[in-house]
């Protein structure tokens, strides 16, 4: 169990600062309209809905698992990361550079996501931070392999995870909600908010 690295700030956010950050994405939203992704070999789709802000956002589909500039729908950059975010990012990565993709997922009744690593990027020096906005979740996480033992901690809106160190490459997911936990969202749900460094930085 990778401990060392996993840092779990329980209410990181403030009721205003959700609020706040709800705000912001429904109008990235609007501009970068909430896609179903799709497993690239299967096609099969994600039981989640997604979307990105920053530079770079994360896509999946028959082309695979990337990260690139634009909306896979609309063509258009996406949109900037919200100064709240980046605000976190600074207190809480311990990391000296910025991230460039939020990738903004939007579960819904029985929607999960399935134990996985985070090593699309080339930079695993820069830790993955989450927000969880909207109801509680069970989150699972484990070792670097996939048979590792994992374990299991609820996850409740504003709660903030960081994975670095011997955690950066854990696998981890989402087993289930538990609907109607939060009044956060105006149609419910869970929206997650997933920081990265894509690439690495010019050190110099």
């Amino acid at each position: 169990m990778p401990n060392e690295g996993l840092r779990l700030i329980r209410q990181g956010l403030s009721e205003r600062q959700q609020r706040q950050l709800v705000r912001a994405i429904l109008a990235i939203a609007k501009s970068a309209p909430f896609f179903k992704p799709t497993m690239p070999r299967t096609g099969k789709p994600f039981s989640v809905e997604m979307t990105n802000a920053g530079s770079l956002g994360w896509v999946s589909d028959k082309g695979g698992y990337r990260y690139q500039p634009h909306h896979p729908e609309t063509g258009l950059a996406w949109p900037p990361m919200p100064k709240l975010l980046l605000d976190i990012w600074r207190q809480h990565a311990d990391y000296p550079y910025l991230p460039e993709a939020c990738l903004i997922n939007s579960y819904r009744d029985k929607a999960r996501m399935g134990s996985h690593q985070d090593r699309d990027e080339e930079d695993f020096e820069a830790p993955v931070l989450s927000v969880s906005l909207g109801d509680d979740a069970v989150f699972h996480v484990g070792g670097t392999r996939r048979s590792d033992q994992k374990s299991r901690m609820m996850l409740k809106s504003g709660d903030i995870i960081v994975l670095g160190g011997a955690s950066r490459l854990a696998y981890h997911g989402i087993d289930r909600l538990l609907p109607g936990s939060s009044t956060l969202l105006p149609d419910g749900g869970r929206i997650n908010l997933t920081l990265r460094r894509v690439t690495k930085p010019v050190r110099g």
